[in-house]
């Protein structure tokens, strides 16, 4: 299949830049195939960014990152509009958000109007500048960080801007053979800032990740697997541990990844490994605690994961 054929490829192309983040790339080209979003959580000094620009680089895309601070206005990322002297008209200054990989750095940071526009266009693919709507590049995916141990001056995400994102991805620290191997990349020359140095080549144009989109569209679902999705997301909404459950929009990103699963793993059709496997990335961020399990040490994931071993796996 051709999107296993790209996978392989694009790992390949990783592995020159980033050690021990395999995974990593596998989600952000799922979100790719099926047009959704990462949230990305680790601490500083992760490789959170090279991980958004090097994406870009394989794709052949467009990179542009912004830095979220609690002045940012929604004109610092949609643009705005200035009036040209020579024409006496006004014309389209465009934003950072017209791209194709927008990476919103620390994005906890900013004030609420400004979320909402980046919220406008990962969901619509669209801003609006002066009450004009205006259409974002067709290929377009949004990596948003955030910082997990300094919360001092941020606006928590509210859960409806939360449930946009297809996944929370968490960078934790690398093993120390991984960072020893870090170590001696930087040694022999390896610089972060210039990736042609690395070696990195491009490997799939916008055309032919469009056709991995379409094989991704041809993977079948059986009934009984979509009846095994909704009894899971079902199951988070009556689970013991958790305030809110996962809504229907987690279940059709459920569907869409699971395919995206799949067609990476070169079957044309799911299987229940397929969606047990990447629940916890898609439904972990779009549920929420019940004060008595936070205070007992639980997590998220560690909900998802006790409702996923509940529900009964078809056969």
């Amino acid at each position: 299949m051709v999107t296993q054929e790209v996978h392989a490829r694009l790992r390949s192309e990783w592995e020159k830049v980033l050690v021990g983040q395999e995974q990593a790339l596998d989600l952000l080209y799922i979100a790719l195939l099926v047009g959704g979003h990462v949230l990305i959580e680790g601490v500083p000094g992760t490789a959170k960014t090279l991980m958004a620009k090097t994406l870009a680089r394989l794709i052949r895309g467009e990179f542009k990152r912004v830095q979220f601070t609690p002045d940012l206005m929604p004109s610092d990322i949609t643009g705005t509009t200035v009036f040209d002297l020579q024409s006496s008209e006004f014309r389209l200054k465009p934003g950072p958000v017209f791209t194709n990989v927008l990476l919103a750095d620390e994005v906890n940071r900013a004030p609420a109007k400004t979320q909402s526009a980046l919220l406008e266009a990962m969901e619509e693919r669209q801003v609006t500048i002066d009450g004009e709507p205006r259409r974002l590049p067709r290929l377009f995916i949004t990596l948003a960080t955030e910082n997990p141990i300094e919360y001092e001056g941020t606006y928590p995400l509210p859960e409806a801007q939360l449930d946009r994102f297809l996944f929370r991805l968490t960078i934790p620290y690398m093993a120390q053979e991984q960072e020893t191997e870090l170590l001696m990349r930087y040694h022999r020359g390896f610089d972060a800032r210039n990736l042609n140095a690395a070696g990195l080549e491009p490997v799939v144009e916008e055309a032919r990740l469009r056709e991995c989109v379409r094989e991704v569209g041809q993977v079948t679902v059986e009934p009984v697997l979509a009846r095994y999705i909704t009894s899971i997301t079902h199951a988070t909404r009556r689970a013991p541990d958790l305030a809110l459950g996962a809504s229907p929009r987690a279940s059709v990103a459920l569907l869409l990844a699971a395919r995206a699963v799949a067609a990476v793993d070169g079957r044309p059709y799911v299987q229940p490994d397929d969606v047990k496997y990447i629940a916890p990335f898609v439904l972990a961020h779009r549920v929420i605690l019940r004060p008595e399990a936070q205070f007992d040490g639980l997590s998220s994931e560690d909900a998802v994961k006790a409702v996923l071993a509940s529900v009964e796996v078809p056969r």
